[in-house]
């Protein structure tokens, strides 16, 4: 990988596309090992054929069908009517669905994907820069790392033999902790760009139930999906078919605004939306092949072993190493990979081994949202019509609010 990477990074400078520059970096890595171009067309195949990463093209098409069938413009009304008063309101809005949805959805693409969706189109009527929308939607989807039934978490109990049971009590704290700093950094970013509430005071409660009650089938929707998923009725993935469903079902016979002709231009919107994602998803799995390949990641995190025995210092080492990881790896690999390394390491210098799935899980869901590989990155970005880089520049303070 040490030619590998160089060349993606030169390739993306020069402007190609981010799934052409990391297909183009993993077949020079295949060719300078000599390696059989089977495995590179098989590695691109399986990446986009997860039953889990299902739930993205899922949602994405579900984000759109509840802006066709009317589902989004009535929680927007809602939501107006909430947080009508709170500097950059849909900004806030975004970090509490991700925290009710996040553990629906199971992957942090699907979330970041679906907000997008559903909150993007009303963000840009109402003036918000869409670097700023992209990053809030992005970041905000985040805390799917720790909320459950978190993908990762189920991984990383697995793998390292911990209680999943404690890992999914343990979630809500950091995930409600990245709520409510995300809604903070969203309000003194939103006064700084001039984002301002849509109404001078809070609205009454009869205001707030008249518009609950017109709303009731687009609030149905959220606590059907948690409750299924609770229970154990459906996958994460499963969930997104319920979704496409529900809102199909709620468009055409609840609402009636879900026309043949709107439904055609929304699988047509969706397929292109899709298509992009899947080959970025694709080409980085050939990308992951040569890091693990190289056994790149085995090696740093065993020289990150022998350097202190200081819980602290080791921790923060451990934090910045899987950052990095997260910057060119996709998480389930790095959970995969890293957890028997890492957690046996931790815990003889005295950390909890439920404390340390809090911090990897949401360290390597980060990444999905830094470049160069960052998957939700180009996603929002791509959803939102910016520039990655508009996206990075209006998100840093949440970035920090994040770590």
């Amino acid at each position: 990988m040490e030619l590998a990477i160089p060349v993606f990074l030169i390739f993306l400078l020069l402007g190609m596309p981010v799934a052409f520059s990391i297909g183009m970096s993993g077949l020079i890595f295949f060719l300078i090992r000599d390696l059989p171009m089977s495995v590179l067309v098989q590695k691109s195949i399986s990446t986009s054929q997860s039953f889990t990463m299902l739930a993205i093209p899922l949602f994405i098409f579900a984000g759109n069908l509840m802006n066709s069938s009317g589902i989004t413009s009535r929680l927007m009304k809602l939501a107006n009517v909430c947080t009508g008063h709170m500097y950059g309101n849909l900004g806030q809005v975004s970090c509490v669905l991700s925290t009710l949805m996040g553990g629906v959805s199971g992957s942090a693409v699907a979330d970041a994907a679906m907000q997008s969706r559903i909150l993007g189109p009303e963000m840009t009527r109402l003036g918000y820069a869409r670097g700023w929308s992209a990053a809030v939607n992005g970041l905000s989807g985040l805390i799917v790392a720790t909320i459950p039934p978190s993908m990762g978490l189920i991984i990383f109990g697995t793998v390292g033999e911990v209680s999943i049971g404690r890992l999914f009590m343990a979630g809500w704290v950091p995930g409600i902790l990245m709520m409510v700093l995300l809604m903070i950094t969203c309000t003194i970013s939103a006064r700084k760009f001039g984002y301002k509430p849509e109404r001078l005071k809070r609205a009454s409660i009869s205001e707030i139930l008249k518009t609950f009650i017109a709303s009731i089938w687009a609030l149905i929707f959220p606590i059907l999906l948690i409750a299924l998923i609770r229970f154990g009725v459906m996958s994460p993935t499963e969930s997104g078919s319920f979704a496409v469903a529900y809102a199909l079902f709620v468009g055409v016979f609840i609402y009636k605004e879900l026309s043949m002709k709107t439904f055609m231009q929304t699988v047509k919107d969706s397929v292109k939306d899709i298509t992009v994602i899947t080959i970025i998803l694709a080409f980085s799995g050939t990308f992951g092949y040569g890091v693990v390949y190289d056994d790149i990641t085995t090696k740093l995190a065993e020289s990150l072993a022998s350097i202190s025995s200081n819980p602290t210092i080791l921790l923060i080492l451990v934090v910045l190493f899987l950052l990095a990881c997260g910057m060119f790896m996709e998480t389930t690999v790095i959970a995969l990979i890293l957890t028997p390394i890492l957690l046996p390491v931790m815990q003889e210098v005295g950390v909890d081994p439920v404390v340390f799935g809090m911090i990897m899980m949401t360290c390597v869901t980060f990444g999905v949202m830094t470049p160069p590989v960052g998957t939700a990155l180009y996603t929002v970005s791509d959803i939102m019509e910016c520039s990655v880089e508009d996206t990075v520049r209006y998100g840093w303070p949440f970035y920090i609010a994040v770590l």
